[in-house]
């Protein structure tokens, strides 16, 4: 699909899922409007546990490969995975703050989160630090691939311990149907945003591997 298309498809996505949280979602019986931010917190959530996955992936690829496509997949998760768990956090904190009293409280879901956040931004710090090339792919490949070792104690972090955190309303009968499918649009339309902006971010990498590739062979030449 071509990128304009598909970028048009994704704001039409957007709309309607903004339509369905402020418009169409009933008011939750118990937090009342502040609930609507559900539908924004809990897609961004799991898309920060798919960009680990992804950039896992793109690492091994590497690993295996040695082709640099693969490393500027990982690296274009890595950024998703700073954008998704950056909205995820803070639309917990606004959420946390009126149900909870406070913003932020140290339990297990919340820190292995910010854990998850700070291994995309370290991984996003090492690149920038290391060389361009095939050692940077390598090491970074390595790094890349703590995020996946987080995601699964994150997810389980809630059914393993008591936190502050509430208990998994998905499949537990905590939502009425209105409520899910105002959460599927939403979903849908987060993870159009996200596979739009990853794809836009791969070829601006590929771009300026190029432009890099060109300015060696003119200094070169000189």
């Amino acid at each position: 699909m071509k990128p304009k298309i598909f970028g048009a498809l994704t704001v039409v996505f957007m709309i309607a899922a903004l339509y369905m949280v402020f418009v169409y979602a009933p008011n939750e019986a118990t937090m009342g409007v502040i609930q609507r931010i559900f539908y924004f917190h809990l897609p961004a959530g799991i898309s920060s546990y798919i960009s680990a996955y992804l950039l896992g992936f793109g690492s091994l690829m590497f690993l295996f490969k040695s082709d640099l496509k693969w490393d500027r997949f990982a690296a274009g998760a890595g950024e998703m995975g700073v954008f998704c768990t950056a909205i995820s956090i803070g639309t917990g904190m606004l959420w946390a703050k009126p149900v909870w009293g406070i913003w932020w409280t140290w339990d297990a879901r919340l820190t292995l989160q910010l854990l998850l956040a700070l291994i995309f931004v370290a991984y996003l710090m090492l690149r920038a630090y290391l060389p361009e090339g095939e050692k940077r792919a390598k090491l970074s490949a390595v790094f890349g691939l703590l995020a996946m070792v987080d995601v699964p104690f994150n997810y389980l972090s809630i059914r393993w311990w008591r936190t502050q955190h509430p208990q998994p309303v998905i499949g537990g009968g905590g939502l009425d149907w209105d409520m899910w499918k105002v959460l599927i649009v939403s979903f849908i339309a987060f993870i159009s945003l996200y596979a739009y902006l990853l794809d836009r971010r791969i070829a601006i990498a590929k771009v300026e591997e190029e432009v890099n590739y060109m300015e060696h062979l003119i200094l070169a030449n000189d």
